[in-house]
């Protein structure tokens, strides 16, 4: 089970990550503030919330509040909450056809959805020694295993499974709209699909009555009719209502069910997924980066669990609703269904849907009165005019990956991490709050941790860099760049491990909330408040088969950074609603990695 650290830990952490972002005096009463927390109502709490833990043993301490915080926010969810990642091309040309490719990963989707049905989907590990990964011993020895030693069975070769219980929530799932909190709907055994052209929404079912998946002819044949078919866009595009603030977007479905609508929005959230057939031909992976964050707002319908997004040209890719589950449980489809479409592809070039096939596709209607209408037109106004302010850079650093970095024993996300650090203080003269999601999977109902990148050693090293070059021989600076990667490297495993900070404090501030209690003052302190607004904050995941990822900035002065570190290169997607400083970032960011490249070359 997911540990709720010591209070006394906790608050150590909490000061150490404030040290860089607080002058002397701030430090001081900050300080001051955790101690007299400790003492009072922090003691309180942290009692009371090992107490509860002990009452729910079948979930984790941070789960509700977890959920609660997202199904609870009521800012429109496309560019503040939905990420999106973006499938490796198929190896093979010919297959990147848009129909062609669409089949081959809805078929891979479905058996990915069946091997979960039945139990056949082999667990998520964590192999401390990735050889074990492919290990046939290995697996027949766990096979042989009683199911109720299997687990210690993993741990003596260093091998931990990971928390697998989002996966209910990843396929016919909606997160539906309600007043001041929202709410998740997952049918048991619905079989139809969901696909979206030009804003017109059609639904068939993918699975028979015994579950078998329809032929690859038969499914490609109803996508070309829907292409065929949706040829204009509507007057009023329905989704744009799911970009809109949750409490307008769900007094507007209220009025959707009123409406007569009640049969159609139900096909909608429980569809297997979301298909989304775009009309739209990236002219590079800026483009394509905005196609699979927000798209153009119609062809999307932001609330499904997740939705697959392929364009004319045959690029893939997943935007995914964030309350739900986090980027393991998404990235572990992804790889699955890359793999399988890739190797073994149900459609082939050369292939034909028969002329035989019976379609049975459902294009859904809706009944829209004046009052509904004139809210799509403002949704529509709204997503517009957000989109636009915001912007995306594609960025990639090729002198060095991966392979490099771990030659010269250091920690290649350290390096990114600190890279990040020095470029801020090369652009803005100062070091910020960051904010790197780590996964807790580790553990039941685990879900994520903050690692703080902001410390004293990468603003000490970030200064020598920036301003004391000269100064600084490269030996001392060699050393400051290893003593930050192993500070990082220990901050990673403490947040794994569910040791960092950031979860315990937010659940003991839950707590007082949801008890009706005033807010402790520990809570009210502005150095709190500075460094839960994170202006650097950043997530990757790596997998040969994601070509690139992103999200959109948490804080309207900040940077979102997806990145991602290769065996010989490295990057990210980095996004803001500050164009110029995003664009000067990035350019600060070159700087900061040739500097790193020269330092550790001697």
């Amino acid at each position: 089970r997911l540990p709720i650290p010591k209070l006394e830990h906790t608050l150590k952490r909490y000061l150490a990550a404030q040290e860089p972002l607080l002058d002397d005096k701030q430090y001081r009463n900050t300080k001051r503030i955790a101690k007299e927390f400790e003492k009072g109502a922090g003691k309180r709490l942290h009692r009371e919330l090992m107490e509860l833990d002990e009452k729910n043993t079948h979930t984790s301490y941070i789960s509700d509040p977890w959920f609660n915080m997202y199904l609870s926010a009521r800012e429109p969810i496309v560019l503040n909450f939905n990420p999106f990642i973006s499938l490796s091309p198929d190896p093979r040309e010919a297959y990147n056809n848009q129909l062609i490719r669409a089949t081959n990963l809805i078929i891979s989707s479905i058996k990915f959805l069946n091997s979960l049905k039945t139990n056949y989907l082999r667990p998520d590990i964590y192999y401390g020694n990735p050889k074990w990964s492919e290990s046939r011993l290995f697996k027949n020895f766990i096979r042989l295993l009683p199911t109720s030693v299997s687990w210690y069975g993993a741990y003596m070769v260093n091998a931990y499974p990971l928390d697998m219980s989002q996966y209910k929530r990843l396929f016919r799932s909606s997160r539906i709209p309600k007043i001041n909190k929202d709410e998740l709907f997952t049918s048991e055994c619905s079989r139809h699909l969901l696909v979206m052209r030009n804003g017109h929404f059609y639904i068939f079912d993918v699975l028979d009555s015994v579950d078998n998946i329809l032929h690859p002819s038969e499914i490609v044949a109803h996508l070309i009719y829907i292409i065929q078919e949706a040829d204009r866009l509507p007057e009023f595009a329905l989704s744009y209502l799911t970009t809109e603030d949750r409490n307008i977007w769900a007094t507007v479905r209220q009025q959707l069910l009123e409406a007569g609508n009640e049969e159609n929005l139900k096909k909608i959230d429980s569809a297997i997924f979301c298909l989304c057939l775009d009309n739209i031909f990236p002219k590079d992976e800026d483009e394509l980066s905005h196609c699979l964050l927000h798209g153009n707002g119609f062809n999307r319908w932001f609330d499904k669990s997740f939705s697959l997004i392929i364009t004319g040209d045959g690029h893939a890719g997943i935007n995914f609703e964030h309350s739900w589950g986090d980027g393991v449980a998404v990235l572990r489809f992804v790889n699955e269904v890359y793999r399988n479409s890739t190797r073994h592809p149900a459609l082939l070039p050369h292939s034909r849907s028969t002329e035989t096939t019976v379609i049975t596709c459902e294009r859904l209607k809706f009944k829209l009165n004046d009052s509904i209408q004139s809210a799509i037109h403002v949704a529509h106004k709204k997503f517009d005019e957000r989109q636009k302010k915001m912007s995306m850079k594609r960025f990639q650093f090729r002198k060095f990956g991966k392979d490099y970095i771990v030659k010269q024993r250091m920690s290649p996300d350290a390096i990114f991490q600190l890279a990040c650090q020095i470029t801020f203080y090369r652009q803005f003269g100062k070091v910020v709050p960051s904010y790197e999601a780590c996964s807790t999977a580790a553990f039941r109902h685990g879900r994520t941790e903050t690692i703080r990148p902001t410390s004293m050693l990468t603003k000490q090293c970030s200064r020598a860099i920036v301003e004391e070059r000269g100064k600084r021989s490269v030996a001392e600076l060699r050393n400051m760049i290893d003593e930050c990667s192993k500070y990082h490297r220990r901050l990673q495993m403490e947040a794994a491990l569910g040791n960092g900070f950031d979860r315990h404090l937010f659940a003991l501030k839950h707590l007082a909330v949801s008890r009706g209690e005033p807010t402790p003052d520990f809570f009210l302190d502005t150095a709190y408040q500075k460094i839960n607004h994170n202006i650097i904050s950043t997530s990757t995941l790596q997998s040969p088969a994601v070509n690139l990822g992103g999200f959109g900035p948490v804080v309207s002065d900040g940077f979102g950074i997806g990145y991602h570190v290769s065996d010989n290169w490295l990057g990210c997607n980095a996004t803001s609603y500050l164009d110029e400083e995003l664009q000067e970032f990035l350019r600060c960011l070159e700087y900061s990695l040739n500097d790193i490249f020269d330092i550790l070359e001697g």
